[in-house]
């Protein structure tokens, strides 16, 4: 998949014209790529059209019109593009109490090395977290994570046949698993294979 450059984006003029259109198209998009995976994680998987949203957002509350700065927003959401090979998402664990949200994090250290994706018919592939940066320490998980589960040829065969597509975590503290992603949601994601 090809990465976002400047000539992708509008200046913050045009986006500004063009933001209330451009946020109810995101905003549908986005649902048909937002996994909850039981009460307190939630995926959400990236895309070319998230990342360019994000990029003029950013350009705009930063009111960055320079090309370094804007290069600076390239370089930093580009990797979140998928490559054609795998599927990329923000991780959120989400707990509202702050007190059981600490405690959550500290009994949910490594559950970010324990998400995984499964085509039908073929093998679970885990989730490989923050490439960027350790976003855990050894008292805690972040409660933020980037991911990407790299897919291996069978299952990017299987799912452009119009496989099902399953996903879960398997960590001691929290599981949960969707036997099938809706239709809706396993096509959008099914696009970011080359």
């Amino acid at each position: 998949m090809p990465k976002l450059s400047r000539a992708n984006l509008m200046t913050l003029e045009a986006y500004a014209k063009a933001r209330p259109e451009l946020r109810a198209q995101i905003i549908a998009h986005k649902k048909n790529r937002a996994i909850a995976l039981g009460d307190h994680i939630t995926l959400a998987f990236e895309d070319e059209l998230t990342m360019r949203y994000q990029i003029q957002e950013m350009l705009r509350v930063e009111r960055i019109f320079e090309e370094a700065g804007i290069q600076d927003e390239l370089d930093a959401y580009n990797p979140l593009i998928p490559d054609g090979t795998n599927f990329k998402a923000t991780m959120l664990i989400e707990y509202p109490d702050v007190a059981e949200r600490q405690t959550m994090l500290a009994r949910l250290k490594g559950i970010e090395d324990k998400l995984w994706v499964q085509a039908d018919g073929q093998s679970k592939i885990f989730a490989i977290a923050d490439e960027d940066m350790e976003r855990a320490n050894e008292e805690k998980t972040s409660a933020v994570h980037f991911i990407r589960f790299e897919l291996d040829a069978a299952s990017i065969a299987a799912i452009k046949a119009d496989a099902p597509i399953s996903m879960g975590v398997d960590h001691p503290e929290y599981t949960a698993q969707i036997p099938a992603l809706p239709e809706a949601t396993r096509a959008s994601l099914a696009k970011d294979l080359a």
